[in-house]
């Protein structure tokens, strides 16, 4: 058995395919529990620590931001050192500072630390990313990365919906504390079941070429408009996500902690939409169900501009169906198209996503606390129109 042949790469329906799927499956799962937790808890900590809804989601943008900018440094150092070892230390590191956030009560402090948290998880998406690209048979590839996603979804369901709950019956610091200690559960799945990398190449550690691999990404046409996709798609879905608790909170409607948390139950959508998008992309190609995806989220963005609950929670879903599916497709086009430096080009992508998700953010709060909620649909109506039409170049 050859590297280069088929039999040695992860194929549906083996052993192997199962194990690598169900351990990135929980990398996912564990990386977006503990970066989301706190956006059912920014109601809760613009109170507890007496500062603005804006200022509240730094707590969020903070931690999406570092992991943004040192994704391109561990994205470079991973071509050297490995992908399973960087992983697994990433995830250990981040689930101990998560447990750290319990302990402080210094608003400046938390910020701190959950800026070294996504310090932390840098080191796990691109390489995800690249190791699904590297180990999984090209026909097992969209499946594969579709279930990757599905774990991210997962992750970012049970973690707003665990907060929400927890923090009902002990405040924000039992929710961070539980889902940190999640965090470690899943570390402890994903050492026992991940297969070693088999298609790693290890680069020597030289600047030189890593900036020639950066430019080279860079300069590739269809992955330009994959990153400008990560941006304006996560930068919105954030947004509205960051939002959605404050103005469900608030009048007319009220709602508790919990039962706000509760709404992100939508994120099930998403484990369904990611894995079936991933499918659909050798039978209609990904530029159309890439779009298809956002068609949905302006779909839903329609509906939570309307003043029923109900129509806002059906906004929700579609929102939610529409964005993991488009991000999906979007993160498995990245290692189709990247020549070389795959963990790169990932690291690119998820960059573009996670600054999306903290400039975006943020200021769509000055939107929302200056203008209200449907100039702040208005705003990520156009996000999306404009990200639909970019896609037509793929």
């Amino acid at each position: 058995m050859t590297s280069s042949s088929s039999t040695s790469h992860f194929r549906q329906g083996t052993t192997a395919y199962r194990r690598a799927t169900l351990a990135l499956f929980c990398a996912g799962f564990a990386t977006f529990a503990m970066l989301y937790c706190v956006q059912p808890l920014l109601p809760l900590l613009a109170a507890h620590f007496s500062v603005s809804a804006a200022s509240s989601s730094l707590a969020l943008s903070l931690t999406t931001l570092s992991l943004a900018l040192c994704l391109l440094v561990s994205g470079a150092l991973a071509e050297s050192w490995g992908r399973k070892p960087v992983m697994a230390a990433a995830l250990g590191l981040a689930s101990l500072l998560g447990l750290a956030c319990v302990l402080v009560d210094s608003w400046g402090l938390l910020l701190v630390l959950r800026a070294l948290l996504g310090l932390a998880l840098s080191g796990l998406p691109a390489l995800a990313m690249a190791y699904v690209g590297e180990e999984f048979d090209p026909g097992s590839l969209p499946a594969a990365m579709g279930l990757y996603i599905g774990g991210t979804a997962l992750g970012g369901l049970l973690g707003r919906l665990l907060s929400g709950l927890l923090s009902d019956l002990g405040g924000w610091q039992l929710a961070l504390g539980g889902i940190a200690g999640l965090g470690l559960l899943a570390l402890g799945l994903f050492v026992w079941l991940l297969p070693a990398s088999r298609h790693f190449k290890a680069q020597p550690l030289s600047l030189p070429v890593l900036l020639g691999n950066f430019r080279e990404h860079l300069r590739n046409p269809q992955l330009r408009t994959l990153f400008l996709q990560a941006f304006l798609l996560m930068g919105g879905f954030v947004a509205l996500f960051n939002y959605i608790g404050f103005r469900l909170a608030g009048a007319p409607f009220g709602l508790s902690s919990t039962v706000i948390g509760m709404l992100f139950i939508v994120y099930l959508a998403g484990i369904f939409s990611a894995g079936w998008a991933g499918r659909l992309v050798p039978r209609f190609g990904a530029r159309r169900v890439l779009q298809g995806g956002v068609a949905l989220m302006l779909g839903g963005v329609a509906l939570c501009a309307m003043p029923w609950l109900t129509a806002i929670v059906t906004g929700l879903g579609l929102f939610t169906l529409g964005f993991f599916a488009a991000h999906a497709v979007a993160s498995g086009q990245v290692g189709y198209h990247a020549k070389g430096a795959k963990a790169q080009a990932s690291a690119l992508y998820l960059c573009a996503y996670y600054l999306g998700s903290s400039l975006v953010g943020y200021v769509a709060g000055y939107v929302w606390e200056h203008a209200g909620w449907l100039p702040l649909m208005a705003v990520l109506a156009a996000l999306f129109v404009l990200a639909g039409w970019r896609a037509r170049s793929l």
